[in-house]
């Protein structure tokens, strides 16, 4: 196991715990409606791509198949993937006059993830084994060969780190008075652009490793469509607001400009075109569909929901950097300036899509 890259993603990446008004499990909504619209899509390619008589590899001797989770945070939305998965697999079973085999299921995220909230919500009609399993997904966390479906929805936008040209104050990628790429020059968009790049070869060649021949594994990705910009897209525009309310903490003397300056948000957003070419280019998976999904919103979210889903994120980032003591002031300031925002009423800032990615992988 390549210990160095497990170890690379800084576990302050992790969702605001528990269950107030500010935590993950509360703010995902748009998420839970993501996996909602893959699931027809998981059951139909489950069906043909499944095949357990064929491929005696993807059962164990002893009739169990093992799912993995990626980037689980703290659910309920996990629990509703896997069920998902675990249908799937129930159905083709049936269908094939098969036995239906016992599910193992593992749950992983980094080691500051709240795991005592993710254990309390685990469903008690659950039909399936569990266990957790911490650590970066940017590396191997399973042995060889070992899983049988792996699954992973709107986390592969985190980067296992910052680029580090963009805090270096003598390289030419150096992202001053910004958090973000979005509206950033070439340079910073090209580091982050780089690191997801090597990202995604040590995430896809680490899943390559554990599932075995013919094994499955879907992900849902949050892009932007071919050509179209950050700074163009509802994210880049809050992210701008958002770096705002830090210059406006520099200015009254609550940060210092050095603690901004050095302050990177570690979201990168692919183009379709990006992710499929990064898929052929590691060369270890069959790309069996690529399907934009349906937008999970009806309307517009309001700046205070936005706001929460925004918090949700990145306000541990925001205390492990800045401290406790900004926090509430930064994002009351934001909700302030984004309610005056155009975003909240400008079709043309939601172009952001969500892709579903179905691979099988690759004998050999």
């Amino acid at each position: 196991m390549d210990e160095g890259k497990c170890k690379e993603a800084s576990s302050k990446y992790h969702m605001i715990g528990g269950h107030g008004p500010n935590s993950y499990s509360l703010n995902s909504e748009y998420q839970k409606q993501l996996l909602v619209s893959a699931e027809d899509l998981i059951k139909e390619l489950t069906h043909e791509h499944l095949n357990i008589d064929e491929n005696p590899s993807l059962i164990t001797h002893n009739n169990t198949f093992r799912i993995a989770d990626f980037g689980c945070s703290i659910g309920p939305n996990t629990f509703f993937a896997v069920e998902n998965i675990i249908s799937a697999i129930e159905n083709k079973s049936n269908q094939n006059n098969s036995d239906i085999p016992e599910f193992q299921v593992f749950f992983n995220d980094l080691i500051d993830n709240d795991c005592n909230t993710l254990f309390r919500n685990i469903p008690k009609s659950r039909q399936y084994f569990v266990a957790a399993v911490p650590g970066s997904f940017y590396g191997q966390l399973f042995p060889k060969a070992t899983l049988h479906f792996a699954h992973c929805s709107t986390a592969l936008h985190w980067l296992s780190k910052i680029p580090k040209k963009v805090t270096e104050t003598s390289s030419i990628s150096w992202n001053k008075g910004r958090i973000h790429y979005s509206g950033a020059a070439n340079e910073v968009k090209k580091a982050y652009s780089d690191q997801y790049e090597e990202d995604m070869d040590v995430f896809l060649s680490a899943r390559g490793k554990e599932l075995v021949n013919g094994g499955l594994m879907v992900l849902v990705v949050l892009c932007f469509p071919d050509g179209v910009l950050s700074s163009d897209s509802s994210i880049g525009v809050a992210f701008d607001i958002f770096g705002s309310c830090l210059k406006d903490m520099v200015k009254i003397g609550k940060i210092s400009e050095e603690k901004m300056d050095s302050f990177n948000l570690p979201f990168y957003y692919p183009w379709p075109s990006e992710m499929k070419a990064l898929i052929e280019a590691n060369g270890l998976f069959h790309i069996e569909k690529i399907a934009k999904l349906a937008s999970p919103m009806r309307s517009k979210p309001d700046a205070q929901v936005l706001t929460y889903h925004l918090r949700a994120v990145i306000g541990g980032l925001i205390e492990q950097h800045f401290g406790n003591g900004v926090v509430e002031e930064l994002f009351t300031n934001h909700l302030e300036k984004l309610s005056r925002s155009p975003i909240l009423v400008d079709d043309k800032y939601w172009k952001e899509t969500n892709y579903f990615i179905y691979l099988k992988r690759k004998d050999g």
